[in-house]
């Protein structure tokens, strides 16, 4: 864009990415006189297959003034816990990455290292005792936390489990009830400014041109604008992450929805079980080095637990990202700006957090080129530290049975995530930072989960005598116990707050 204000923003592509980007867009910017618009075509479709949700989703919903039994009902959706993972650290082994703290500091000293010392004393079984939200998720209850900083109920946090093009719908009427301009076309040429090489207008195969200051590419994997236009330089992370192939089938509902996803580690990747309130999500990511597309296909039908409600959905990709996200007057955001495979559920925070950077860094007075750099420096290392989180899945393992897990426990780690396990190991230290999604507890879970326990622990956990330790984990176990035990089961809480699809007709 020019030096002067910003008037206009295209949109390039729907889909959830495209879609919450306008409706948060159109939100923010309602006092302002720009002009929002999105174009999309139907004929080439979105990927949307991901459904599951961390937390953060929560607070962009109620940032666009959304009521949440509604949202719900409107994307038939589910609460979350967490994610249980299976056969990922050793075969036959489980674990669950849970939305929540384990136990609670203890004079300043994080809980893990009390329980760590009661390895050592053989006064503590699983840390998953310990968790309100593991408690609850395996046993299919849930209830909202509490306010209250002083309450059990206060140590977790929940997502949702949704059906993704429901809620790019839901996201277009909020959008459009605010201004949001959609035009249906497909792009077939992209105008650069001679003197800056800025964008200036796109033109649609039925000959419209339609022109902006800003624009943002939610243009999927062909990142049509700042990959094949601008030319960022995509930054492949495959030999971390070598899953490249996904399948997706979803089946009917079965059975009580819990509240979490499952990922199921298999000989060459992983599947994925998400519980809607209409049909349960199912897929297959895999590598295509260690696997056949054909043999990939059969192991998911095999494992479905109700009867398929389509054929697969084939997805090929990349894990990696576009070096820069930000160029000239375009901004990538979702996978037009870069790929981690949805282990963790990251795709949709990874949007919302590029929009939050989008609005705070929003050129409204003039183009400033410190703004695009700083943009790209905090997605990098949100991107990055996702990745390493990613990595840790795989390369933490004890399994020896394949060719694929034999690769990913021995690969070359990144040093970033080399000295994160180290310090794990060693002091039970946990790294942190100001910016990146997973917090202290996500990274304990995965630690010991996959088998990394720590050799020693903070020595202020050996104030407490071995009797006062011993009670105390006791104590603490039995009461994320008997608080899960006296809450409703998921699908009853669903009900009583109006948030079941069926409630509508109620």
């Amino acid at each position: 864009m020019s030096s002067s204000s910003l008037s206009s923003i295209l949109i390039v592509g729907g889909g959830t990415a495209g879609w919450m980007t306008a409706a948060a867009l159109a939100h923010k910017l309602a006092p302002l006189p720009i002009c929002i618009t999105l174009v999309e075509s139907d004929e080439i479709g979105t990927v949307g297959v991901g459904e599951a949700t961390v937390p953060h989703i929560r607070f962009f919903n109620k940032t666009l003034g959304i009521d949440e039994a509604e949202f719900m009902r409107r994307t038939k959706a589910t609460f979350k816990l967490g994610i249980e993972f299976r056969n990922w650290g050793a075969l036959g082994a489980n674990y669950i990455h849970p939305f929540g703290a384990y136990g609670a500091p203890w004079d300043g000293v994080d809980f893990h290292h009390f329980w760590r010392r009661g390895v050592d004393e053989g006064s503590a079984g699983s840390i998953e005792e310990h968790s309100l939200p593991i408690a609850m998720a395996r046993a299919g209850r849930f209830a909202f936390p509490s306010p209250d900083p002083a309450s059990l109920l206060s140590t977790y946090s929940y997502a949702f489990q949704f059906d993704a093009g429901l809620y790019a719908r839901f996201l277009r009427s909020l959008a459009e009830a605010n201004g949001v301009r959609r035009i249906e076309g497909k792009i077939v040429h992209v105008d650069q400014r001679s003197d800056n090489g800025f964008v200036q207008s796109v033109r649609l195969d039925n000959g419209t041109e339609l022109a902006a200051d800003l624009f943002v590419d939610c243009s999927g994997f062909r990142s049509l604008l700042v990959g094949q236009t601008l030319g960022s330089e995509w930054q492949s992370w495959k030999h971390w992450l070598p899953c490249d192939r996904a399948i997706a089938m979803p089946c009917s509902r079965i059975g009580a929805t819990e509240p979490l996803t499952r990922s199921t580690a298999r000989e060459a990747g992983w599947m994925w079980r998400i519980p809607l309130q209409h049909r349960t999500g199912n897929g297959h990511v895999y590598s295509s080095a260690h696997l056949s597309d054909d043999e990939a296909e059969q192991a998911l039908v095999e494992q479905l637990d109700g009867t398929p409600l389509g054929g697969p959905n084939r997805l090929r990709f990349e894990a990696g990202k576009r070096r820069q996200q930000w160029v000239a007057n375009c901004v990538a955001i979702g996978l037009a700006s870069g790929f981690l495979e949805p282990l963790e559920s990251t795709s949709i925070h990874l949007v919302q957090l590029a929009i939050g950077r989008l609005l705070e860094f929003l050129p409204v007075h003039g183009w400033d080129p410190l703004d695009a750099a700083e943009f790209n420096r905090i997605m990098a290392l949100e991107y990055e530290r996702v990745r390493d989180f990613l990595i840790l899945h795989y390369c933490a393992t004890e399994r020896t049975d394949t060719p694929f897990w034999n690769d990913c426990r021995t690969m070359t780690l990144p040093d970033s995530l080399e000295e994160k396990i180290a310090l794990f190991r060693e002091r039970g230290v946990v790294a942190r930072y100001r910016e990146g999604m997973f917090l202290e507890p996500s990274w304990v879970a995965v630690y010991l989960g996959q088998g990394i326990v720590p050799e020693g622990y903070d020595p202020r956990a050996a104030r407490l005598s071995s009797a006062e330790l011993a009670s105390r984990l006791r104590a603490s176990a039995e009461a994320c116990a008997r608080a899960a035990a006296e809450m409703p089961s998921h699908d009853q809480f669903l009900e009583r707050i109006g948030a079941a699809e069926w409630a509508e007709a109620a």
